[in-house]
């Protein structure tokens, strides 16, 4: 039987930081192989690994959600605000042998309740068109597809979630 555990972590902790270089190993490998036929450079890896460290994801306006698998690091979700009642959910990564046994939808369950614990009455996020996996998750767990919110040059879909909905409450946009 598995056990899923999902607790806040630093950023800049030993599984946080591990968990970061493999989600974004993974994603940036399937951006070049889909473009450009090869995997990321790896001194391009690096840079941009070390350019992007999650500090944004911190209290007051952020947090970074670790999962564990049978007690190892798994996974990771984060949130960020971007405004007074909007957050951001990135980073949902789970290990790919570990896909399939519910630690993604724990995982943005686990943010959307940290984005309610930020003040955030909804949740938005982007992602690529060949994330699909991805996609199909934000579809299930009751995420619609929006206009954009944001410039990313990689972004090709977004998506929004009210979480007063998703509560029964009835707040303020």
């Amino acid at each position: 039987m598995t056990t899923w555990t999902i607790e806040p972590e630093p950023y800049d902790s030993p599984a946080a930081t591990a968990l970061w270089r493999a989600y974004y190993t993974e994603v940036s490998d399937r951006w070049y192989l889909l473009h450009r036929g090869h995997r990321t450079d790896p001194a391009e890896l690096e840079r941009e690994i070390a350019a992007r460290p999650g500090a944004e994801l911190t209290p007051p306006n952020g947090r970074l959600l670790i999962a564990r698998c049978d007690g190892e690091p798994a996974g990771s979700a984060g949130v960020r605000l971007l405004g007074p009642r909007t957050a951001e959910l990135t980073r949902v990564f789970v290990h790919p042998h570990l896909r399939g046994r519910g630690g993604a939808q724990l995982l943005v369950t686990a943010a959307e309740s940290a984005a309610r614990e930020l003040g955030a009455s909804r949740l938005v996020l982007d992602t690529r068109s060949d994330l699909t996996e991805a996609r199909a998750l934000y579809a299930r767990l009751g995420y619609t597809e929006t206009a954009p919110h944001n410039t990313d040059v990689y972004a090709e879909h977004w998506f929004r979630k009210d979480l007063s909905v998703a509560d029964g409450i009835n707040s303020p946009s």
